[in-house]
């Protein structure tokens, strides 16, 4: 027979949350079990069940505990909408995720061959690489998104060119161990800067998300011939700006 109550320990397992989770949910009166045996045991109902998983697509969603708490006592939202609205929102993250996976394979078929990835490609791909919401907002992905858009073909070329010639100057003085505090390597700098503001519109958030992306992902396929040295070395020469 199907069961049509569950104690706390059991309910943990079979979905995969805590038990400390369900406590605090149960402290905060965010879900408090439908009995409590006699011997202090929570035990939750079907319609525990049922609160328990709007609780967690709202949270999914974004919504924080106290949000939810609110949309539940005011049932500001049924479950049909809660469902439809993660719908949506795993449906964008499927769509996000094949086009990365698109982008991804015909990088790596370029990169398997020994083939250069070009800047044009790189600038195709900041948008959905760069989906990443680890190290990158939502308002900082549309603002990155508007930038590239709004960069023409000829443009596109230009930048390629400017990018190969300026990351093979930099390896140069990397190589001859040039100072990064030295004039040439500062000027170099200060093209840098320029390149990466057409890309972020110049917002120093945007910066330092993609400086944190780049850090924590040194030698990544995505850097466009930049290492982890080159990186690190450039990245210092800006701060003597």
């Amino acid at each position: 027979m199907d069961k049509s109550t569950w104690k706390i320990g059991e309910l943990a397992k079979l979905t995969g949350l805590t038990v400390r989770t369900l406590h605090h949910y149960d402290q905060i009166g965010l879900l408090p079990p439908s009995q409590v045996s006699d011997s202090g045991h929570r035990i939750y109902s079907e319609s525990d069940i049922r609160k328990l998983q709007q609780i967690i697509s709202l949270k999914q969603l974004g919504f924080s505990l106290e949000e939810i708490k609110e949309i539940i006592e005011k049932q500001s939202l049924n479950r049909v909408q809660v469902i439809r609205m993660q719908l949506q929102k795993v449906r964008k993250q499927i769509e996000l995720q094949k086009e990365l996976y698109s982008r991804l394979e015909s990088i790596y078929t370029l990169l398997n061959s020994q083939k250069d990835v070009s800047a044009n490609q790189f600038i195709k791909l900041i948008e959905v690489i760069n989906m990443v919401e680890k190290y990158f907002s939502q308002e900082q992905l549309d603002k990155m998104k508007s930038q590239t858009d709004n960069i023409s073909a000829e443009e596109k070329e230009q930048i390629e060119s400017q990018w190969s010639n300026l990351v093979a100057d930099i390896r140069a003085e990397l190589e001859k161990n040039t100072p990064p505090e030295n004039p040439k390597v500062m000027e170099l700098a200060k093209k840098w800067k320029s390149l990466m503001d057409k890309f972020t519109a110049g917002d120093q958030e945007i910066v330092k998300s993609a400086e944190r992306f780049h850090l924590e992902n040194p030698n990544n396929p995505l850097q466009y011939g930049i290492d982890g040295d080159l990186y690190k070395y450039i990245k210092e020469a800006m701060s003597k700006i």
